[in-house]
């Protein structure tokens, strides 16, 4: 079967799709159909504007606010757990989370964490205390760290809590100031599907195209690297034994190259169905699924982006966080801003423009307008401009 050619505007626009950022972020919120469409949304701790789950549901609709995904998580419409990285994932899909849960969980033990953490005694003393007392975090503990103190080291609790919570035993129950409370994986998940029993094979088929359903097309890799849930073996062997369900793809990249990959069965009447982007600029965030893949990125669009949160100052190309700048299906640029709510202002430090993009008077409003919106993600009543490309 020879493959479809898909040209690199239509791939853009495709990916652009099915990420929800082609449509103007506007209308009535429906976040459950959101998040399941995306399949996951991550979560990080640092709020600059907005934390980033929020800047990523905000950027998908802009009637989103901060307070809808901790009443979502507390009305178990969703559960938190490990993709690349910790993340919100729709509660339907816990039936084919169950081998994740497993594979994180021996990942700890091949990791060495054993080593710090409670034993099997020490581990069911603390689920007999969430048990009784109800949910905790990991503040109602007090246990301390043994030896050299170094910055990823944890105390033994923790280990105990975090390695309870990637085996499912404990799940997120609700978050206070983003401090997460653990409580009992049956309290939490919906017996209906705890009790749901899939094997696995069913479970990794299903991981693989729903990812490519949300990828578009993808190569190998990307398809593995979307939930990070099966390793680069596990996904070949799928593609060995799935292809004739699939649809080979010969994917045009920015620069004229091109890449190989599939597609699912319905590509042509997606193809078909495509809307130009609109020409909206859209500031995003670091960690978008959009962004996160900087390969696919880079391939597909030739823009370069690299986080640099952990780079030294004196060695950065741009600075600590920086919001890349989406307009229509062209990437023009990128910020760097952050929101003082003590002063109540947004304040825009700096731009930086893309090669080849010439910044108009009509491109600055957009982005300013872009910003006045952003203040009220981050509720902050003032726009303050600083830095002009």
């Amino acid at each position: 079967m020879s493959s479809l050619k898909i040209s690199n505007r239509m791939a853009r626009w495709l990916w652009l799709s099915t990420q929800g950022l082609s449509k103007a972020p506007v209308g009535r919120i429906d976040l459950g159909a959101m998040i399941h469409d995306l399949g996951f949304v991550q979560l990080d701790t640092i709020r600059v504007i907005s934390r980033a789950h929020h800047h990523i549901l905000w950027s998908r609709n802009q009637n989103y606010r901060e307070s809808m995904l901790g009443k979502h998580l507390k009305q178990r419409q969703v559960f938190e757990h490990f993709t690349h990285d910790a993340s919100v994932l729709p509660m339907a899909f816990l039936p084919m989370w169950q081998r994740q849960f497993r594979r994180r969980a021996e990942r700890i033990i091949t990791a060495g964490w054993w080593k710090s953490m409670p034993d099997a005694e020490g581990r069911a003393e603390i689920r007999a205390r969430i048990e009784r007392e109800g949910p905790l975090s990991t503040h109602a503990f007090d246990t301390k760290i043994k030896g050299k103190r170094e910055m990823w080291t944890r105390p033994p609790h923790k280990l105990a809590l975090d390695y309870m919570w990637y085996s499912g035993e404990l799940a997120t129950c609700h978050r206070e100031n983003f401090t997460k409370f653990y409580d009992l994986g049956e309290r939490v998940f919906p017996q209906a599907l705890r009790e749901v029993e899939m094997a696995e094979e069913a479970q990794m088929d299903w991981l693989c195209r729903a990812a490519l359903d949300r990828l578009g097309f993808g190569s190998q890799g990307e398809i593995q690297r979307f939930w990070d849930a099966m390793s680069a073996r596990e996904v070949k062997t799928w593609l060995d034994h799935a292809q004739g369900g699939l649809v080979p793809v010969e994917v045009e990249n920015a620069d004229g190259s091109t890449t190989n990959g599939w597609a699912p069965p319905d590509i042509e009447d997606r193809l078909a169905g495509l809307e130009k982007p609109t020409t909206r600029l859209r500031i995003l965030n670091p960690f978008d699924p959009v962004i996160r893949d900087r390969n696919r990125l880079e391939r597909l669009f030739g823009f370069e982006y690299r986080v640099e949160l952990f780079v030294p100052a004196a060695k950065r190309k741009w600075g600590y966080y920086v919001y890349p700048l989406l307009e229509g299906d062209r990437f023009v640029g990128r910020i760097e801003a952050k929101a003082d709510r003590a002063g109540d202002v947004l304040q825009h430090l700096q731009t930086w423009v893309e090669p080849g993009v010439k910044w108009t008077a009509a491109r600055q409003a957009k982005l300013e307008a872009e910003l006045a919106r952003l203040t009220r993600l981050a509720e902050v009543s003032e726009l303050r401009l600083v830095g002009a490309p």
